[in-house]
């Protein structure tokens, strides 16, 4: 006889499992499908999800608007994931907990690969060509129509920045260094470039303050995520710190998702909700700082939080999942860290 109906207990973790990864999935999806939401919405003019409804259960009127294709997209888009989630956890019956838990977690690490390379790329760029454009060299190595296209911040961003991120998803793909070590010693020596250049040289530029402000941002945000999965983030564990190791997995399972992702989706909803809000707004102008000949990165930078919303939601639900997993005894299953010290 089949073991699973002499054991009903199993029958029921089975059942928990099976939902708990659904769930696990849908917060993730949710975040990725946000994102795309928002580029199609700010970017080519389709529709929010709560017009999109509107539109499909309002009058006739309604019925003869010419965003009525757009709007059922959209909503069609969101099921089919959804149902493709269930399809899939159905036809994956033997996948643990801790199997999706490892996979969201390599998902965020890619996602700071990329977000490292951009910035390191990016500054690299942009701060050659301020430099070529403060010296007045740009000029007669490109030409006038060049340099004037690369005087404007729309520009730079359309045709240096964001190819230079494209490349960027190409080789966070192979290359598997998260780069922080380098990248706080790029902070550092730039840095300490300033004070040779300002202190012996009397030579100082907008650009420089801007390039250290622009690596150093990124390394604390980016980092965030993977510090999390390290458990190296600060915590009080006056009470955790005496807890058994089921109870920590308890605490880290109820904490995701009361604390932790209301926390990022919080950065998402008031950051991106409108075309003015305060992440979104930078980035749709190509916004620069107002210092002259400085780099053209600041609305890059407001895209930083966004980066560090993404990334920890996504963790947050690895660490929910693994915790659960932990919970169900499940083999491979990790023990919840923090509060040995």
């Amino acid at each position: 006889m089949n073991p699973a109906v002499l054991n009903p207990l199993h029958n029921e973790q089975s059942r928990s499992k099976f939902f708990i990864r659904i769930i696990g999935q849908i917060l993730v999806a949710t975040v990725l499908l946000y994102l795309v939401s928002r580029y199609l919405i700010y970017w080519q003019d389709w529709p929010d999800l709560t017009q999109s409804i509107q539109t499909l259960i309002g009058s006739n009127e309604a019925q003869e608007n010419p965003s009525l294709l757009k709007s059922t997209a959209l909503l069609m888009g969101y099921f089919s994931v959804f149902i493709f989630i269930f399809i899939h956890v159905s036809k994956t019956p033997n996948t643990t907990l801790t199997d999706d838990s490892d996979r969201y977690r390599k998902l965020v690490f890619y996602i700071i690969r990329f977000a490292f390379w951009s910035v390191f790329l990016v500054g690299l760029a942009d701060t050659i060509i301020s430099l070529l454009r403060v010296e007045n060299f740009l000029l007669p190595l490109v030409g006038e129509s060049l340099d004037d296209t690369l005087g404007l911040a729309t520009k730079r961003g359309l045709y240096v920045h964001y190819p230079l991120i494209a490349i960027s998803l190409v080789i966070a793909w192979f290359s598997r260094s998260l780069g922080f070590t380098w990248l706080a010693f790029l902070v550092v020596l730039a840095e300490f470039f300033i004070v040779l250049s300002r202190f012996i040289f009397s030579y100082e530029q907008a650009y420089m303050g801007d390039l250290v402000r622009f690596w150093y941002a990124a390394l604390f945000l980016f980092a965030s995520a993977y510090t999390l999965y390290d458990n190296g983030h600060v915590r009080v564990d006056v009470l955790y710190a005496r807890f058994k190791p089921r109870k920590k997995a308890w605490v880290n399972a109820i904490g995701t998702m009361l604390l932790g992702l209301p926390l990022c989706w919080t950065i998402l909803h008031y950051g991106m909700g409108t075309k003015q809000s305060s992440l979104i707004s930078p980035i749709i102008t190509f916004e620069v700082s107002q210092s002259g000949y400085g780099l053209y990165v600041k609305y890059l930078m407001a895209g930083f939080l966004i980066v560090f919303a993404v990334s920890m939601a996504i963790q947050f639900v690895s660490l929910f999942l693994s915790s659960c997993a932990y919970l169900f005894n499940e083999k491979d299953a990790p023990m919840p860290a923090g509060g040995e010290h």
